[in-house]
C-alpha cells in the first residue's frame, strides 16, 4: 500500500527502481490509520513534498522528497550528482535520532520494522532496506523460465530471477495492481462500515 504523508548511503538509482511498481496506488485497504500515524510525527520541515509511505506484511518504507540543490550556470552533471549526494547524507545525519525514534513507535504500534529513503534530483536513495525470504514451489516449467533468465545471465541465483520476475510484473502491470488494490480497499470499507451502519440501525 503506498500513499502520500504529510555510515554511507545504503542503495541508490536513477529512473525506474525496485520501488517504482510500488509508487503512486490507491490508498490500500487499513491504510487510513498508519497515515494518519505518520503525518502527525514525520516533522513538515523535513521534505520539500508529501511523502511516499508504502506498507506490507513485514515492513514499512518511508520515502521523502528533498529540494534539489541548486546547481551553477556550469555546473556538471558530476557536479549535481555530487551536490545530491551531499544533501541526502547530510538529511541522514541530521534526522538519524527522530528516525530512529518514529521507527521504534512504528514498529511497537504496527509490528513492522521502518525503512527510510529520500528522492533528489531524480535519485531515489534508500538509508536501509529489509529483505524477506519467500518461499515457494515451482514446476519443471516455472523452474525452466528461471534458470533461463540465470543462464543468459540476466540473474545470478533462481531467488535473484524470481524478484526479477516481480519487479518486471510491478513496473509493467502498475494499472492492473493498481485496480487490484482498489478493489480490496473496498472490500476492506465494505467490512468496517457495513455491521456498524446496521449496529446503529438497530440501536436507533
Amino acid at each position: 500500500m503506498t500513499w502520500r504523508a504529510g555510515a554511507g548511503v545504503v542503495a541508490s538509482g536513477c529512473g525506474r527502481g525496485n520501488h517504482d511498481y510500488m509508487a503512486g496506488s490507491e490508498r490500500a485497504p487499513g491504510s487510513d490509520k498508519l497515515h494518519g500515524w505518520f503525518s502527525g510525527r514525520l516533522p513538515s520541515d523535513w521534505f520539500a513534498a508529501p511523502a511516499q509511505v508504502t506498507m506490507d506484511r513485514e515492513e514499512i518504507t518511508e520515502l521523502g522528497p528533498l529540494a534539489d540543490p541548486e546547481a551553477g550556470p556550469d555546473a556538471t552533471e558530476a557536479d549535481t550528482a555530487a551536490a545530491v549526494d551531499s544533501r541526502s547524507r547530510r538529511f541522514r545525519e541530521e534526522t538519524r535520532q527522530r528516525r530512529v525514534e518514529i521507527a521504534r513507535e512504528a514498529e511497537h504500534e504496527f509490528g513492522r520494522k521502518v525503512s527510510w529513503g529520500v528522492i533528489c534530483g531524480g535519485r531515489t536513495v534508500m538509508f536501509t532496506t529489509f529483505s524477506v525470504p519467500v518461499m515457494t514451489r515451482l514446476r519443471q516449467p516455472e523452474r525452466l523460465v528461471l534458470d533461463t533468465l540465470v543462464d543468459a545471465g540476466v540473474a545470478r541465483s533462481r531467488s535473484d530471477a524470481l524478484a526479477w520476475c516481480v519487479r518486471l510484473v510491478g513496473q509493467h502491470e502498475a494499472e492492473w495492481l493498481a485496480e487490484l488494490r482498489d478493489a480490496l480497499r473496498r472490500v476492506e470499507r465494505a467490512r468496517n462500515e457495513g455491521p456498524k451502519s446496521r449496529a446503529r440501525g438497530r440501536a436507533s
